[in-house]
């Protein structure tokens, strides 16, 4: 999918989907579901547009398991489907995650290490959604990489500008301000500078575990071996 830039055009506006669009969410959310239960041991959470509802016929399915697990269980569980396995960390203070991509759309990303309040409520910012939010039709609030709050409707979404309303932001999806504020500076320092580039990004491979790469990574790169050591893994 191409970059999406930051949007402050307007300050509120209502979306009303086609039946096109009500049909390209049943069908993403059907396929996320399929997964979803393959995992569900796992508590796994659907985020993004298609927790939301404001898909297109390109939107990702992304799936997030919200706490460490022996990857190995979370393959068994996905035996057949993974297509490809990498190890993913934006910056040196993020996140590092186990990610399994299951098709060109569809990606399932895990913890490798133990994640704080901060990392969790990331997903919460996009918009987050369980199995049984799924199951039972619910859209969640959320913000998009243009630094849209998208609250859903009956007939589709109404969207409002982020910046100058991070407080409210923060009330209705149940998230800190830091991690509001967090998001606005990132995402705006990229729309004006680009994108950096990620720390890394290190495909997995098929005879090795993500733990044993994380290892290697984490003996060569002092930024990995310290989250590694501060937080679990390996």
């Amino acid at each position: 999918m191409p970059r999406e830039k930051v949007v402050r055009v307007w300050d509120e506006r209502e979306v009303s989907y086609s039946p096109k669009r009500w049909r390209y969410l049943q069908e993403k959310r059907e396929k996320a579901l399929e997964i979803m239960e393959r995992l569900s041991q796992f508590d796994p959470q659907l985020y993004g547009s298609v927790a939301r509802g404001d898909v297109r016929r390109d939107s990702d399915i992304d799936i997030f398991i919200p706490y460490r697990v022996p990857s190995y269980l979370i393959e068994l569980a996905l035996e057949g489907l993974v297509s490809r396995r990498k190890i993913v960390m934006a910056t040196p203070w993020h996140l590092i995650k186990g990610v399994i991509e299951i098709d060109g759309e569809t990606t399932v990303t895990f913890p490798l290490i133990d994640p704080t309040d901060r990392e969790l409520e990331f997903y919460r910012w996009g918009g987050m959604i369980d199995m049984w939010g799924v199951k039972t039709r619910q859209r969640v609030p959320g913000v998009n990489k243009k630094l849209i709050l998208i609250i859903p409707t009956e007939r589709g979404h109404i969207e409002r500008e982020v910046m100058g309303r991070e407080s409210e932001v923060a009330r209705v999806l149940g998230v800190s301000i830091d991690i509001v504020t967090e998001r606005v500076h990132v995402l705006t320092r990229r729309d004006s500078i680009g994108r950096t580039g990620i720390y890394i990004n290190e495909e997995v491979p098929d005879w090795m575990s993500f733990e044993e790469a994380l290892k290697l990574i984490a003996d060569r790169d002092p930024n990995v071996r310290r989250k590694v050591r501060e937080r679990g893994g390996v």
